[in-house]
């Protein structure tokens, strides 16, 4: 048996404990439950989920505790419902819980295709770099370079934000920036790969910020946002992040910031520009997986 087949044959216990996870934000009164004050744990009760989405309170700690694996659509709509999942969330629900959904994951490949290093190679004018499995990154222009030159090591995304020092004077925003982070993994994460895997658990174990936030199931594709640094050599630059799937690359993404003609973040982005090629930063080539500590 292949890796993705035993991976895939744990959909109980992801499921249940999304489920867990979920009911545990919900607290009664938004939901129109009666708060008694003697709750042993934050959000609902196991049985007033049952009741919420008009299921049996065996059949929902069945689907808890990973001993029922097939619930069927309308199952799910109904949980959806009962534990006030957002659009994000509901999908993701539909993913892990739905019989049809094939979660057998070949391990994504961690190597950068030459016509991709080609295009970042001719993108001198806005930050850009190639990521992949478990947030590493894999490839960057010498802009991007440029951009995140305060920390330690421009290799993994999540290292960086929840193990760096710096990502707190670097994101002027850093509690906002960490929750998108930890939303977008488990949007992106149906059956972790292993070197996601190795992420996950390394900072679980080193960044009680990361663990908390992971332990909320909390899910939201970062596609596209605002994102407010502090740099070191151009003081506050606001640009505009959008991720671009690699279709030829399962598990890759390109991520490219730019900035509006004509406002304080694009001078801030051609002086960054300027300093790239005064440094004469060659585009990262090669680059492997690094510890996550």
């Amino acid at each position: 048996m292949n890796r993705g087949v035993e991976r895939g044959a744990g959909r109980g216990p992801v499921l249940g404990e999304f489920l867990a996870a979920r009911r545990a934000l919900v607290s009664p009164a938004t939901v129109g439950l009666p708060d008694d004050g003697a709750r042993r744990v934050p959000g609902l009760r196991r049985e007033e989920v049952a009741l919420l989405a008009g299921v049996s309170t065996d059949y929902y700690i069945r689907l808890e505790q990973g001993r029922e694996r097939h619930p069927s659509r309308q199952v799910l709509e109904a949980l959806a419902g009962a534990l006030r999942l957002d659009e994000d969330a509901a999908r993701h629900l539909y993913r892990i819980g739905l019989p049809a959904v094939q979660a057998l994951a070949t391990e994504p490949t961690t190597t950068v295709a030459a016509p991709l290093q080609q295009l970042l190679d001719r993108m001198p004018t806005v930050p850009a770099f190639v990521v992949g499995p478990g947030q590493d990154v894999l490839a960057a222009n010498a802009l991007a370079e440029v951009l995140y030159r305060g920390f330690a090591r421009f290799d993994n995304l999540l290292r960086m934000i929840f193990l760096d020092p710096y990502a707190r004077e670097f994101y002027a925003d850093w509690d906002s920036c960490a929750s998108v982070a930890v939303r977008n993994l488990r949007a992106t994460t149906l059956v972790p790969d292993g070197r996601t895997e190795q992420i996950i658990g390394a900072l679980t174990v080193r960044s009680p910020a990361f663990a908390a936030l992971w332990a909320r199931y909390e899910v939201g594709p970062r596609i596209q946002e605002d994102k407010h640094f502090h740099h070191p050599d151009v003081g506050e630059i606001r640009l505009h992040f959008e991720k671009l799937t690699i279709d030829s690359a399962p598990g890759q993404h390109l991520a490219v910031y730019t900035a509006e003609p004509g406002t304080a973040a694009a001078d801030g982005l051609a002086l960054l520009t300027s300093l790239a090629a005064e440094r004469e930063l060659p585009v990262t080539r090669g680059r492997g997986p690094s510890s996550p500590g």
